[in-house]
């Protein structure tokens, strides 16, 4: 990490300026982080919603200055981030890049970088310099320690110097990749995780459930579950969309994830236990074969019965097929991943499902115990059913490449579902938060052992 000394910090912050076109979220996230750390803050959003959120700054953020538009950021701004949907990247850089301030920095937010550094270099002036980011968390969650990477494409070390100072702020991890790294690493680590998630929502609308209301959903797992999900839709659908539908990794392994679904249920129905435990033994083998017999698991059953969003007693938890856990390891299975390999540049999300799904193949005993009841226990057959239905629908939207099929599918899950966000939300970041520590104990014990 190459942080200026102080002193270098708060000169810069007398004659430098931070645009960030796009003040959704994240945007707002950055803007306000940075404004709280001195620096000189201006930024946009879309031209319709520049009264209102002129208005609405005063008060949250006055030392902020808004405009109308990109162009008077682009002008005025020393280092400018897009902060917007990846489906936009081209079209917004195309209206405002060539305004770029000489000799200026640019950056994005979005979750594939191929079509935005693709944009950048097609309609910024070659003066402009351009250093990426990416914070790999929602805007709900504290940057403190989380992954931030960073992209230097088109620079000087002096001006990635500068955006790697302006970033320390936020107190996150700083991850430096290329493009190239960051797009294959963020499909492998929230791709597969996103569709598992999103199929679960999808499926519990479909067949009318609230799973915290319905007693067979109780268990620690299921909690984990749960959460996950309402977590994820909770958020604005872009958000994952921009992930799963500009990033070619990100297709491949959400059709594999589907793939994998289909043919598990099918040994499933036809009662082929010995080629369904043969099957789910060797993807164990290849993703978790590394850990050893005295790997510490990150969670288990028992610490997730306290994040539960219902009321159902603890301890009264009912045998369950997993076909979603079962599905997402087989398919990192099917693609050689080992999700190990990237976890410095993980979300939360992502390090939660790894750690139910560790739980899940590691512990003796309940990995035969799942298999046994998928083949056998036709409880949750019709669960099953609707979750490799869904994964097939996520997978199909996402191969057509269609936003306005994927904002449509999300959304109307989502309004299903939005009386329990509050909760969730609030749910969520204890988990989290539970989960980030354990993993900092974790590497603790590693270093001193």
């Amino acid at each position: 990490m190459t942080i200026l000394p102080e002193k270098e910090i708060e000169a810069l912050k007398q004659r430098k300026r931070i645009g960030i076109i796009g003040l959704g979220d994240m945007g707002l996230l950055y803007a306000r982080r940075f404004s709280e750390a001195g620096w000189n803050v201006c930024g946009c959003d879309r031209e319709e919603r520049y009264t209102e959120l002129k208005e609405s700054m005063a008060s949250i953020l006055p030392d902020v200055e808004i405009f109308p538009n990109g162009f008077y950021v682009s002008r005025l701004a020393d280092y400018i981030i897009y902060s917007v949907e990846a489906e936009n990247i081209d079209k917004i850089v195309s209206l405002y890049g060539p305004a770029t301030k000489l000799n200026a920095i640019v950056g994005g937010q979005t979750s594939c970088k191929n079509p935005e550094i693709k944009s950048f270099e097609k309609y910024l002036p070659a003066d402009v310099e351009i250093v990426s980011v990416h914070s790999l968390h929602g805007p709900r969650v504290d940057t403190t320690g989380q992954p931030l990477v960073l992209i230097q494409h088109r620079s000087s070390d002096e001006s990635f110097n500068f955006v790697e100072s302006l970033m320390s702020c936020l107190h996150s991890k700083h991850v430096k990749l290329t493009y190239e790294e960051h797009d294959k690493i963020t499909a492998d680590t929230q791709a597969v995780t996103h569709a598992a998630f999103l199929s679960m929502g999808v499926a519990w609308h479909n067949s009318h459930q609230y799973p915290w209301e319905t007693p067979k959903w109780t268990g620690g797992i299921e909690n984990a579950k749960i959460n996950i999900s309402m977590r994820i839709f909770s958020n604005k659908w872009h958000v994952y969309a921009g992930l799963a539908i500009t990033n070619p990794s990100a297709h491949k392994q959400i059709t594999q994830y589907a793939k994998s679904t289909e043919e598990i249920f099918t040994m499933m129905i036809q009662n082929k236990k010995e080629e369904l435990t043969e099957r789910i033994m060797a993807a164990k083998q290849k993703v978790f074969g590394h850990l050893g017999k005295h790997h510490q698991l990150l969670l288990d059953d028992d610490l997730l019965q306290q994040y539960s969003l219902g009321k159902n007693p603890p301890g009264n938890n009912q045998r369950n097929s997993h076909l979603s856990l079962l599905s997402i390891v087989d398919s990192w299975s099917q693609l050689d991943i080992v999700p190990y390999d990237h976890i410095i540049c993980s979300t939360p999300l992502f390090r939660i499902f790894l750690g139910v799904s560790e739980y899940l193949f590691c512990t003796p005993g309940l990995l035969e115990e799942c298999i046994s009841v998928a083949v056998s226990d036709i409880d949750f057959r019709s669960d099953d059913l609707q979750f490799t239905m869904a994964s097939r629908e996520w997978s199909n939207v996402v191969t057509y490449g269609d936003f306005n099929l994927y904002k449509n599918k999300f959304e109307n899950t989502q309004l299903f579902f939005q009386h329990m966000f509050p909760q969730a939300t609030k749910m969520g970041n204890e988990m989290i938060k539970m989960i980030l520590q354990r993993v900092k104990d974790r590497e603790t014990a590693g270093t001193t052992e």
